[in-house]
């Protein structure tokens, strides 16, 4: 599994595809798009569009949110928030072999998504972040260190963690040193999207 995901950015759809081609074109293997205030007709078109563009570059092309547009134009996978739609019926609908990952603010939803057997955890927010409009309390470096710290001190193993939330490139040592497997960056590669290059080589 890819360790750097871009997380889409744009008001318009122009802008979302231009921000989606440039996060490829400098190396991005792994979009999750995300477009909160599109209105769905929009969503689907921009859905579809980013799919053609992922497979035509060998790119993993997960949705936000919404499972039955990643089901009806074949996507890799679905990224769901605590309030969307189950894992399980997620599961149900797009079946075993696509990628399901969800969202973490606390130990407690770590767990729950442990026993949901998502694929990927996105725990945050490292920070504030100005690209979410209901942000969850801000977890920082400490919070990881200490859900992580909880998870060895009961034995379980350390599931695939993505930091979210205002994560940019200084970040990766320190979360690598906690034991975060990788990153979801949406704010520092859509204003500087030749940074791609050195996520990956901190990330190898």
């Amino acid at each position: 599994m890819e360790k750097l995901q871009y997380i889409s950015q744009g008001f318009t759809i122009e802008d979302q595809e231009l921000n989606i081609r440039k996060a490829i074109d400098n190396g991005v293997k792994w979009i999750q798009v995300r477009w909160k205030n599109a209105s769905e007709n929009e969503l689907i078109k921009l859905c579809e569009v980013s799919k053609k563009i992922c497979s035509d570059n060998q790119t993993v092309c997960i949705i936000n949110d919404h499972v039955q547009i990643a089901k009806d134009i074949n996507a890799d996978g679905i990224h769901l928030g605590l309030k969307d739609t189950s894992i399980d019926i997620a599961r149900q609908i797009l079946g075993e072999n696509k990628i399901i990952g969800g969202t973490a603010n606390s130990i407690f939803d770590v767990l729950q998504r442990m026993n949901e057997s998502c694929d990927y955890i996105g725990l945050g927010p490292l920070r504030f972040t100005s690209t979410k409009e209901q942000l969850s309390p801000i977890l920082g470096f400490e919070g990881y260190e200490k859900i992580i710290q909880d998870l060895k001190e009961k034995g379980l193993e350390i599931p695939k963690i993505f930091a979210i939330g205002g994560v940019v490139l200084k970040d990766i040592d320190l979360l690598q040193q906690i034991g975060i497997y990788g990153v979801a960056v949406s704010g520092q590669i859509t204003n500087q999207p030749s940074i791609i290059n050195e996520f990956k080589i901190a990330m190898q």
